[in-house]
């Protein structure tokens, strides 16, 4: 039976399919909390554990609604929050007996920290066979690597990945999303519900043990596939692709970029009839898709002088009505205003408790017949410890009036912004 199968009411209770779990969120920064995130946002409870002062991004600039930042905002919906000092032994019970009270523990401690504190899933297993523990890090559990630091772009930079990201002659770039973070955070997620699902068959969990640099060589996809195959390292990809000529961003009359996907023979007859380019499918050098790929520097240059002469909106139109894929390259403020992205529920407005209002970005996970839930504003740090302790581990009022009293509960978090 799972840890919200008698469920309090002071809980969240929702009919996402995760609404009878519990998760223990000992995470912080951004790969940790987007993966709680998600799965708060398919309806499990997720208790976030902080440090007193609190988790290190609530304080992090430039942007911030009310005392937290736009960054902490953004990965932390659907969650309550308490501040417990596991340096203390009775904050390391706390916390002990939270994981024992749910079904999911996400932890991204570097390895080996959690077992110094006197708290390892080794230890809790014992006690419940069926608890799923992520740890999210780094470089994994094990390895060369293990102790060392890790952010995104670390990870981005040794992955190979950043050497492919850039213009051709300039200089390598990290995405601009932060792929290593997110892909990291999603990854968990997906082997926490495949560990759940064996441990709702079997009454035995697993440790999900999830690397930032594994989850971004996975990444590296068909790109590993053509060195491992042709022994040559790819560069830096620009604007193009690697393999098709036609697949790739183009400057309009107006300066703003068009992306087109031409990727068959019909999309690239389609292609030179919307150029008025009818030539182009007579001539040697662009036949076939290899003759494209082998001339492909005189292709596009003939193509681009084709585009400079319209406005980036107006080829997208023309391209979408013969069925090739096309889109302009839009900023955020576009992008977040598009009238698909706001039919999808991809940006989330959430009123805070003390009147501050975010809006951020939405749940991509649609469930047929079900309209987008109500999202919880992300917690102020350790307002919901009272109830946690009350109505999940049963501590009485005066207990925890005692454990406020001796700091092992409650927010010391320093005002003093980064």
């Amino acid at each position: 039976m799972s840890a919200r199968s008698a469920q309090d009411a002071a809980s969240p209770v929702t009919s996402r399919p995760l609404s009878h779990l519990r998760v223990l969120d000992l995470t912080q920064f951004l790969a940790g909390p987007y993966a709680t995130q998600i799965l708060g946002d398919l309806g499990a409870d997720v208790i976030k554990v902080e440090s007193p002062e609190g988790d290190m991004t609530r304080v992090l600039p430039p942007h911030f609604v009310g005392p937290d930042s736009a960054y902490y905002l953004s990965v932390n919906r659907n969650k309550r929050s308490l501040a417990v000092d596991m340096k203390t032994a009775e904050g390391l019970a706390i916390v002990r007996a939270l994981a024992l009270a749910s079904d999911v523990v996400v932890e991204n401690f570097r390895p080996g920290v959690l077992d110094r504190l006197g708290i390892s899933y080794a230890d809790l297993l014992s006690e419940k066979p069926a608890l799923v523990w992520c740890s999210i890090s780094g470089f994994g559990q094990d390895g060369p690597y293990r102790d060392r630091p890790a952010y995104d772009m670390i990870v981005q930079a040794m992955s190979g990945g950043m050497s492919i990201t850039g213009e051709p002659e300039g200089h390598y770039v990290r995405s601009g999303i932060p792929l290593g973070d997110l892909s990291a955070g999603m990854y968990g997620v997906i082997g926490v519900l495949a560990a759940l699902a064996e441990s709702a068959r079997t009454g035995k969990g697993r440790r999900v043990d999830v690397a930032m640099l594994d989850c971004q060589v996975a990444m590296l996809s068909y790109q590993a596939a053509y060195y491992f195959a042709s022994g040559i390292v790819p560069g830096r990809q620009g604007r193009a692709h690697d393999s098709i000529p036609t697949y790739r961003s183009f400057t309009c009359e107006d300066d703003a970029d068009v992306v087109i996907t031409a990727n068959t023979e019909r999309m690239w007859q389609s292609l030179c009839g919307v150029l008025g380019r009818a030539d182009l499918l007579t001539d040697e050098r662009f036949l076939i898709n290899d003759a494209r790929y082998q001339n492909r520097q005189a292709l596009w240059t003939i193509i681009e002088a084709e585009f400079r002469k319209r406005p980036a909106a107006d080829w997208v139109e023309r391209l979408l009505a013969e069925g090739i894929p096309a889109a302009v390259v839009n900023t955020l403020d576009r992008s977040l205003s598009d009238a698909q992205v706001l039919h999808r529920d991809m940006v989330v407005e959430m009123d805070g408790p003390t009147g501050d209002h975010i809006r951020v970005a939405g749940n991509p996970i649609k469930f047929t017949g079900e309209s987008e839930p109500h999202h919880r504003y992300p917690p102020a740090l350790g307002a919901d410890q009272a109830d946690v302790l009350q109505n999940v581990l049963g501590y009485t009022q005066d207990r925890i009036e005692g454990l406020l009293e001796a700091r092992v509960i409650g927010s010391r978090k320093n005002a003093k912004r980064a």
